[in-house]
């Protein structure tokens, strides 16, 4: 029986939640059963990872970005179109909102039988107006027509995905964003992020992981450290992450005299080093799917302090190891950290919770379920033991095309 092709798309490869997603996916997928690639942009942190997948297809798109730009969206449209001529994918699935929809129309225009795409939180948010998210709306509703299945990270996400009619409940399911827990529950390294940061060994550690854009409200991490030094003149605050924000965080950071305490240290790859060394972890966010940051935290025995959007509930057992506070409450979250600094005893209990129950974050558990969900789809498109699909490519060579490029490691 011939192996299932199957094509990843993604916009851009950056240190993020869902690209950790695709890349772990693509990178463990039982080569015995399926053939992979990976389309994205020629752009991002992680790119270097996905270059040494050596039996990988990587195609290295040009004009993908994040932003909407009409003329350079219409061109990368075209580039997935060529990539997946040239792959002739069993099944295309698609990550993230641009390449989400873009990718989605071009595997349904070139007879691609099978089309998934994973929710890893949506694309529009209440800090859009409300013409960008009607907009977006109907971008996705567009491109769930051409959707067999869906994926989400969370529950909250999938029944907001169904009431707002972009796909139905039946075809969606949860799998949730896996993630190497063994590596978190390493508690080590922790010392040495300190020593390097010049933070003392006993002082009051809140970490935050985000990017530094809207959507995670970065700007709240900051005013929560001015409400807390007040009363912990010895505590020191690491927001590990960049982005679009990053002056207007500097600025804020200035004018609240937090300079000797906001540690502002960029992206780092070293993680579980730095969980081991935090007193508490937070989330600012105004909106998410589930994200895996507070995943990683509560692996790694650290209390969370969060807002409670989408999916966070569903990982943050209020009280139990962790906190929750409604989105939007700095007050209520700084009040919540404050009680874990004075509470050696709430600190070591929630501590001690927070590892329970996250055998389903598992990344080969995650891994295991999409193999399962193609095995169903392709079942269901009559894929299985079929002959190679003819894409025709004799007559659409990828080679002479400057807008794909086709990049074979090996």
């Amino acid at each position: 029986m011939s192996r299932l092709k199957v094509l990843h798309a993604i916009t851009m490869l950056e240190l993020g939640g869902a690209q950790r997603n695709t890349l772990d996916t693509i990178a463990r997928l039982d080569r015995h059963e399926f053939s992979v690639a990976l389309a994205c942009a020629d752009a991002g942190e992680l790119l270097p990872e996905a270059r040494r997948l050596a039996d990988v297809e990587l195609f290295e798109l040009r004009h993908l970005g994040r932003e909407v730009r009409p003329w350079a969206d219409l061109r990368a449209y075209f580039e997935l179109r060529k990539a997946i001529r040239c792959f002739c994918p069993d099944i295309v699935h698609t990550h993230s909102s641009k390449v989400g929809v873009l990718g989605r129309l071009a595997a349904r225009r070139e007879g691609v039988p099978v089309v998934i795409h994973s929710v890893h939180g949506f694309g529009f948010g209440p800090h859009q107006s409300s013409l960008v998210r009607r907009v977006f709306l109907a971008a996705e509703r567009m491109a769930a027509r051409r959707t067999d299945a869906f994926i989400t990270v969370s529950r909250r996400n999938l029944q907001d995905g169904a009431r707002l009619g972009l796909f139905p409940e039946e075809r969606a399911c949860v799998i949730r964003s896996g993630i190497d827990l063994a590596a978190f529950r390493a508690h080590a390294g922790g010392g040495a992020v300190r020593t390097e940061l010049g933070i003392p060994a006993d002082a009051p550690l809140v970490v935050q992981i985000a990017c530094f854009k809207p959507q995670k409200a970065p700007e709240r991490f900051v005013e929560v450290a001015a409400g807390l030094v007040k009363h912990f003149p010895e505590a020191h605050f690491l927001l590990v992450g960049d982005g679009e924000l990053r002056k207007a965080l500097e600025r804020k950071r200035r004018d609240a005299g937090l300079e000797g305490h906001l540690h502002l240290p960029g992206w780092r790859r070293d993680i579980p080093a730095v969980l081991d060394a935090a007193t508490v972890v937070t989330l600012t966010s105004r909106f998410e799917g589930l994200p895996r940051a507070l995943v990683e935290a509560l692996a790694a025995g650290v209390p969370v302090v969060a807002m409670a959007v989408d999916g966070v509930p569903e990982v943050v057992r209020d009280g139990e190891n962790g906190f929750l506070v409604a989105e939007g409450d700095v007050e209520g979250l700084v009040e919540r950290v404050a009680a874990i600094f004075r509470d050696p005893e709430l600190r070591g209990r929630l501590a001690g919770a927070a590892d329970q129950g996250l055998a389903e974050f598992e990344r080969e558990t995650m891994v295991r379920q999409q193999e399962e969900l193609y095995r169903e789809l392709a079942s269901k498109a009559g894929l299985e033991g079929a002959e190679p699909r003819d894409c025709g490519m004799q007559a659409l060579p990828m080679s002479p095309i400057r807008d794909a490029e086709r990049r074979t490691h090996g």
